[in-house]
């Protein structure tokens, strides 16, 4: 509970200082309370599900979560509240001392999706592959997010990846495909998790 009220309170100074920033005291005000709705529920499924251990492990992820890659945990904090707006679910067996929110249901049936702390619609057989992006968040904190779309982008608009995409196994030969196949398993967070864990989708 005590780190689900820190959490609470973080995400309110975040919204607070950069409401702050943009409109004076009106923006501070109007962030604080944007802070409040989603560091609420972030800090709700936390404590209910108990996502970080009481050991040093969980302590030390809280922290970094909470400072150098808070961006990504402002992320998803809005994510997960969007999830559960929708009505979605916690998995609390799954979260309990994972250092990470998981959501039953996902975006689409046919992918997990993780932002930041909070993965939607994984399972056992692919958690692995999520489990990366969360350390990439960490590792990289507030430089991971511009990095992800920055890549997107550019292999959007410079398919540099066709030269050596797997053109046999993974022909393109629709427009949803160019996307599908072809740039979201080419980006270097994706690539890096498939690497370790994964097929990529063919």
């Amino acid at each position: 509970m005590v780190l689900a009220i820190i959490s609470t309170v973080v995400h309110i100074a975040f919204g607070a200082l950069l409401g702050g920033f943009s409109g004076g005291t009106i923006g501070l005000l109007v962030g604080a309370v944007v802070g409040l709705l989603v560091g609420g529920p972030f800090g709700w499924a936390i404590a209910s599900a108990r996502v970080y251990g009481p050991d040093a492990r969980g302590i030390l992820l809280f922290v970094v979560d909470h400072t150098w890659s808070l961006l990504n945990t402002v992320a998803g904090a809005i994510y997960l509240t969007v999830h559960l707006i929708f009505g979605h679910h916690l998995d609390r067996p799954t979260s309990q001392q994972s250092c990470r929110v998981n959501v039953v249901e996902g975006v689409s049936p046919r992918y997990a999706t993780t932002i930041g702390t909070v993965c939607a619609g994984s399972n056992s057989g692919i958690q692995r592959h999520e489990d990366v992006h969360i350390f990439q968040a960490r590792l990289l904190g507030p430089l991971y997010l511009p990095l992800v779309a920055l890549n997107y982008v550019l292999f959007t608009i410079a398919p540099v990846w066709l030269l050596w995409h797997d053109h046999t196994n993974a022909p393109i030969n629709r427009f949803t495909r160019y996307f599908e196949i072809g740039v979201y398993p080419h980006v270097w967070n994706e690539a890096i998790a498939y690497r370790i864990q994964g097929t990529p989708p063919r």
